[in-house]
């Protein structure tokens, strides 16, 4: 149990929070638990020459919208903003996903993002 304390510790500080899938998974099965800590780890530490943590939000914001999950997306939007993404990023993030997903994604999207970015102070 203290490996799991010391995962779940580590995520918090990496995420600022802990995803309720690594608590779920530890009332399952602590290997199963620290294994999918270890995953959160991998993805989202930050490593000499790869991605910043902000880019790594950009992408994953852009894919939710694509996606047209905009649960996600707003949770992620309200994430680059405690980590100083722009208007501009977050504005280019969504034109991709309007590329990528298709302009329909991108109007049921839009107007929600747009009420929090402007919640948000942007």
């Amino acid at each position: 149990m203290i490996i799991m304390e010391k995962a779940a510790k580590e995520i918090r500080e990496l995420k600022g929070f802990l995803p309720r899938s690594i608590v779920y998974a530890g009332q399952i099965n602590e290997d199963f638990a620290e294994g999918l800590a270890g995953f959160y780890k991998a993805v989202w530490d930050e490593r000499e020459g790869g991605l910043s943590t902000k880019q790594k939000h950009l992408m994953v914001f852009a894919i939710a919208c694509s996606g047209n999950n905009i649960q996600s997306a707003v949770k992620i939007l309200e994430r680059l903003h405690k980590l100083g993404a722009t208007r501009a990023e977050i504005t280019d993030a969504m034109m991709l996903a309007a590329w990528t997903g298709g302009i329909q994604y991108f109007t049921d999207f839009s107007a929600v993002l747009l009420k929090e970015m402007e919640k948000l102070g942007y």
